[in-house]
């Protein structure tokens, strides 16, 4: 295999799981923060107030975006083996 392909097949190896996990990360930053600020203004430090209001958004997220989510990764994998004839023969 020639190293050009290598690493062009790791970069979109690298994109593909960046475009994947970014809904849900963005969804617990956003809800990460806003829960910061508010525990910042009221001076209430318990641990679950930031937790559960993260992890609720991160699964609405993944529930909304798991569709597009399997497209991307089937559009992946798809490519990539149909890919396999072509780069080793």
């Amino acid at each position: 295999m020639d190293p050009d392909v290598a690493i062009e097949l790791g970069r979109k190896a690298l994109l593909t799981a960046l475009m994947i996990g970014s809904p849900v990360l963005l969804a617990g930053l956003i809800v990460g923060l806003l829960i910061g600020l508010f525990q910042a203004l009221t001076q209430i430090q318990e641990q679950t107030v930031a937790f559960v209001p993260k992890i609720v958004a991160m699964v609405l997220a993944l529930g909304l975006t798991l569709p597009w989510l399997i497209a991307r990764m089937l559009e992946y994998s798809t490519d990539l083996i149909s890919s396999i004839p072509a780069r080793f023969y």
